[in-house]
C-alpha cells in the first residue's frame, strides 16, 4: 500500500527516517514528530474526540449527566519478561490503571490481549497471568476481557500485552495538561529512575552494587487521596502525568507546551536515589531521562501545596513525596532546571530512548 506522504502536515515530519527505529518508541521527540505528523492527521474526525488532547487518557463527557469517563491503552514490549521486582505481566496491569488515574479517575475495568510466539513455555505464560491476575486483585480492578493470537516461532520475543483501562471521573475533578499555571508547585511522589536501571540490570547483566527494584505500583489510590486534600478538587491538584518513557524530562517538557508556561526545577531537590545515580554517571545517562512506573509528577496550585504533600506522604506510594519545581511565567514551553552551583540548563526531551524495551 502507498501512503501519500502531501497529506502529512509537516513537509519533514519523521526527520531523515522513512523507516521506523526504536526510538520511535522510546516517548522522546521522535514518537512525539510521530504522533503529530503521522497518527494524529490520519486519525483526524469531524466526531466529538478528545484524541488531540494528548493525555495518558481520554475523557469523554457522557450523556444525560453521567460521570466523565477515562479510557486509556497501551502494549507492553518490555525485555526481559521477568526483572527485579516485577514481570511484564503486574507491569501490564499498573500501567493502565496509572494512565486511567492521571485523569483524576477511579479505574473500573481493564482489558488484556496477548500475542503469543510459537513455542513460548506455557508455565511463562502461566506466570505472567497470574502476575496480571494477582495484581489487578492487588488493585481492586478487574480484568473483564481479553484476546489471545499466536505469532510463528522468533516474531515475538515470547509475548507481547495490550491492556486497556476505564474509569470514571468523580464530579468536580478536572486534571489536564494544559491546567498547569504559573504559580503551581511541581511534586514528584519519590524516588525516580528506579524502573529503567532495573530492567537494565538484568538485560545487560549490570552489577551496581546493590539490589535495584522496579516501582511498578498501582497509584489510584494516591491520586484520590491528594484529590481529597482541598476542599475543592478542580482547585487541589491542576495536572497529573506518570512519568514513563523518556521519564522525569519528557513528562515535565510535554505539560510546559500544553499549558504554554515555563518550568523551573531544583537539580538538588530531585528524589534520586544513590543506586540510580551511580547506574546513571557509570552509563552516561540522565535520571530524568529514564522511565518510571509507580511514580506520578503533581502540578499543584500553591494554596492547595502543603496539604497534598502531606496527604502524598501519608500514602504508601507518596512517602518520599518532595517538591521539586514551580510553573513560571517566563520561557513559556520551556523546562529549566537550576544546579546546585547556581548555573540553569534546558530540560529537553531526548532524541528518541536511551533505554529501549523497559515497558
Amino acid at each position: 500500500m502507498s501512503v501519500d506522504l502531501a497529506g502529512w502536515s509537516c513537509p519533514l515530519p519523521l526527520r531523515d527516517h522513512t523507516r521506523i527505529v526504536l526510538g520511535h518508541g522510546g516517548g522522546g521527540k521522535l514518537t512525539q514528530e510521530l504522533v503529530e505528523h503521522l497518527f494524529l492527521p490520519a486519525f483526524r474526525t469531524d466526531l466529538p474526540s478528545p484524541l488531540g488532547e494528548l493525555g495518558d487518557s481520554a475523557v469523554f463527557e457522557l450523556p444525560g449527566g453521567a460521570p466523565r469517563l477515562a479510557f486509556s491503552t497501551d502494549t507492553y514490549v518490555v525485555r526481559p519478561l521477568f526483572f527485579p521486582g516485577g514481570s511484564i505481566g503486574d507491569l501490564a496491569v499498573n500501567g493502565t490503571i496509572n494512565d486511567v488515574a492521571m485523569s483524576g479517575a477511579v479505574p473500573v475495568a481493564l482489558s488484556a490481549g496477548f500475542v503469543l510466539e510459537e513455542g513460548l513455555e506455557l508455565g511463562v505464560l502461566g506466570r505472567v497471568a497470574e502476575e496480571m491476575g494477582s495484581a489487578a486483585r492487588l488493585a481492586g480492578v478487574p480484568i473483564a476481557t481479553g484476546d489471545t493470537k499466536v505469532v510463528e516461532s522468533g516474531k515475538a520475543d515470547g509475548l507481547y500485552v495490550t491492556t486497556a483501562g476505564f474509569g470514571l471521573i468523580p464530579d468536580g475533578v478536572r486534571v489536564a495538561p494544559g491546567r498547569a499555571a504559573p504559580g503551581d508547585v511541581v511534586i514528584v511522589s519519590g524516588d525516580i529512575g528506579v524502573h529503567g536501571i532495573a530492567v537494565l540490570s538484568v538485560r545487560e547483566g549490570l552489577e551496581f552494587g546493590t539490589a535495584i527494584e522496579t516501582d511498578s505500583a498501582p497509584l489510584h489510590g494516591l491520586v484520590q487521596a491528594m484529590l481529597a486534600a482541598g476542599n475543592d478538587p478542580a482547585e487541589t491538584v491542576h495536572t497529573l502525568r506518570d512519568p514513563t518513557r523518556g521519564g522525569v524530562a519528557a513528562t515535565l517538557t510535554e505539560i510546559a507546551r500544553a499549558a504554554k508556561a515555563g518550568i523551573e526545577i531544583a537539580e538538588s531537590a530531585l528524589p534520586v536515589p544513590d543506586a540510580v545515580r551511580g547506574a546513571c554517571s557509570f552509563l552516561g545517562l540522565d535520571p530524568l531521562d529514564i522511565a518510571n512506573e509507580g511514580k506520578l509528577v503533581a502540578f499543584v496550585p500553591a494554596a492547595a501545596a502543603d496539604a497534598v504533600l502531606e496527604a502524598m506522604q501519608a500514602h504508601q506510594h507518596g512517602r518520599r513525596a518532595t517538591v521539586i519545581g514551580r510553573v513560571v511565567d517566563e520561557h513559556a514551553g520551556i523546562v529549566v532546571a537550576r544546579t546546585p552551583y547556581g548555573a540553569t540548563r534546558v530540560i529537553d526531551v531526548p532524541l528518541g530512548e536511551a533505554l529501549p524495551r523497559i515497558c
